[in-house]
């Protein structure tokens, strides 16, 4: 059994990135090929064993709550027209863990989100998973992340090696190697430009805390963008608890960019047993045509 037992999910952003469909519609809904993106961060969640997932929400996102409860009605039509799969599929949805919603009332920022997890996390472990960042390899990365907090017992951070012109996108760090994809760091940066910027490791959405992250949120003052920033509260973190970076390689889409989303449809149609085989047949007819 894992020593982590809850993963918070922050998914109360507007989606400015996503605009015009996350107008109306919250980006965490927005579908990659038939399931929603927060679909697949919280089955990441299960096949990496955590079975209690808190997802913090606002205002206009009752959607999400909407996906993971139980629809009488859908059910009943589905039934009497007896679309026995499809059946399974929405009440699985229900059944997939223990799901809980708080809400962030005003935006503060990504470290203010986590933060407001801690009534239901208490005194553990646990892990975050962003709403955008969907990761496909069957828990992989989480599970490795869990195991270095197990070996470590301290934080972990998950690291993607990303261009120069990508960096300004994301925290990074000045990594001091440990062994292997482990690093260390004594400096953690915000949002650098590409000419400040200590290296190209940059800090993607997995993380695993251990509770003092609490403490060095609470801590933290309002930095970039006026909001509090959770990687300055992890550089906090750090001063007094060794924090390890873990780097990864695959598997990670962006959706909360247009093009990755893209890329995350066409991929992951492509793996589908039910789709791949005939999405490549046209997708190569496609590209013929662009010659």
């Amino acid at each position: 059994m894992t020593s982590v037992r809850t993963a918070v999910i922050p998914a109360a952003g507007l989606g400015t990135r996503f605009l015009p469909a996350s107008k109306a519609i919250p980006k965490e809904m927005v579908p990659v090929v038939d399931k929603p993106t927060i679909q697949y961060i919280v089955e990441e969640c299960v096949a990496a064993g955590i079975e209690d997932v808190l997802i913090i929400d606002s205002s206009g996102k009752s959607a999400i709550g909407d996906h993971f409860d139980r629809l009488m009605g859908l059910e009943a039509a589905l039934e009497a027209k007896g679309k026995t799969t499809e059946l399974e599929v929405v009440r699985g949805l229900a059944e997939l863990c223990d799901i809980h919603f708080v809400r962030q009332g005003v935006a503060l920022g990504l470290g203010h989100a986590i933060g407001i997890a801690e009534r239901h996390v208490g005194d553990e472990p646990f892990a975050v998973l962003l709403g955008d960042d969907v990761q496909v390899d069957g828990g992989a990365l989480l599970r490795g992340m869990i195991e270095t907090h197990e070996e470590q017992q301290g934080s972990v951070i998950a690291l993607l090696e990303v261009e120069p012109d990508e960096i300004s996108s994301y925290g990074c760090i000045d990594p001091i190697p440990i062994r292997d994809n482990l690093y260390g760091f004594e400096r953690i940066v915000e949002k650098p430009s590409a000419e400040e910027a200590p290296s190209n490791l940059a800090v993607i959405g997995r993380y695993v805390f251990t509770p003092d992250i609490f403490d060095a949120i609470r801590q933290t003052e309002p930095g970039v963008g006026g909001e509090i920033q959770i990687t300055d509260a992890i550089g906090l973190l750090n001063q007094t608890q060794p924090v390890t970076g873990f780097s990864f390689k695959e598997g990670r889409y962006d959706c909360g960019k247009p093009l990755d989303y893209l890329k995350a449809t066409v991929e992951i149609a492509c793996m589908r047993d039910d789709l791949g085989p005939a999405f490549k047949d046209y997708l190569k007819g496609f590209v013929a045509t662009l010659d």
